[in-house]
């Protein structure tokens, strides 16, 4: 079992759940270390003061915000001491809401709720109210020194606890939409709905891999071995700009649907 990052309690009314909080992800890509390029050695960096020049001490390094205009604001442990605490070891329920209601971009990072022994039959009794209503819960948390809007939301038979981004670190999206307005013909609407149909499924993740990854570890493990690289194909170029929609959507049809009836046949 991994190791839990926060212990604490969900307070709803008068009910309190005791629990762990724990990871629910973990990063698989693959790290490197920057290295002398002739003997492998690992590139070392020094703490250095850009006006005099010195080496400084961690101890001596403070907290400094720099405003547009260049001016530096140097902070010191007294300036956060009468600053509302990201600290606190219970999670208060604000509100309880339409899990439909939530965009998916406000999520942040996700992670699981354990029970702790104490609080087995709270947790299941809100983990099934929470499922039977469809509802989600809004709550405030403070982990690692943050404190974050954050939402509970069942899953299976264990509830998680997505951290969220506050509403005005979401970007106004008006920039992305096309500038001026374009206009679909129904046969290529026709045709792209055709192709959706083709491509429909249920989800499921593991049908997916890191191909990326996948072949970068075996040019590792080449490398550690002594041994050449194996070969991996060039890039397919997809070409420019579609000219015929109507022709590349039919022809995109046609592939997914001969794919989708090897897959049946095999």
């Amino acid at each position: 079992m991994p190791r839990s990052i926060w212990k604490g309690a969900i307070s709803f009314g008068l009910v309190t759940i005791p629990v762990k909080v724990f990871g629910a992800t973990e990063e698989r890509d693959i790290s490197f270390r920057q290295v002398h390029s002739s003997d492998g050695g690992r590139i070392r960096y020094q703490r250095v003061c850009e006006v005099c020049g010195e080496e400084v001490a961690y101890a001596d390094i403070a907290k400094g915000f720099e405003a547009d205009d260049g001016r530096m604001a140097i902070l010191e442990p007294d300036d956060f001491a009468g600053l509302p605490a990201a600290e606190g070891r219970t999670v208060d329920v604000k509100q309880f809401v339409e899990l439909a209601e939530i965009d998916p971009i406000y999520f942040d990072r996700t992670y699981l709720l354990a029970p702790e022994k104490a609080g087995l039959k709270p947790y299941v009794l809100l983990r099934r109210a929470l499922a039977d209503s469809g509802r989600a819960a809004v709550v405030k948390v403070a982990l690692r020194n943050k404190e974050s809007l954050a939402l509970i939301r069942p899953v299976g038979e264990v509830l998680r606890l997505h951290t969220m981004l506050w509403p005005d670190e979401l970007r106004d999206a008006g920039f992305a939409a096309p500038e001026a307005e374009v206009k679909v013909s129904d046969a290529e609407v026709s045709m792209a709905e055709m192709l959706i149909d083709q491509l429909s499924g249920e989800f499921d993740p593991a049908a997916y891999t890191d191909d990326y990854r996948e072949a970068l570890t075996e040019v590792i493990n080449a490398k550690l071995e002594g041994i050449a690289p194996p070969e991996t194909a060039a890039p397919t170029d997809t070409g420019g700009q579609v000219v015929d929609l109507v022709a590349a959507l039919k022809a995109s049809v046609e592939a997914a649907k001969k794919r989708r009836d090897e897959a049946a046949a095999s």
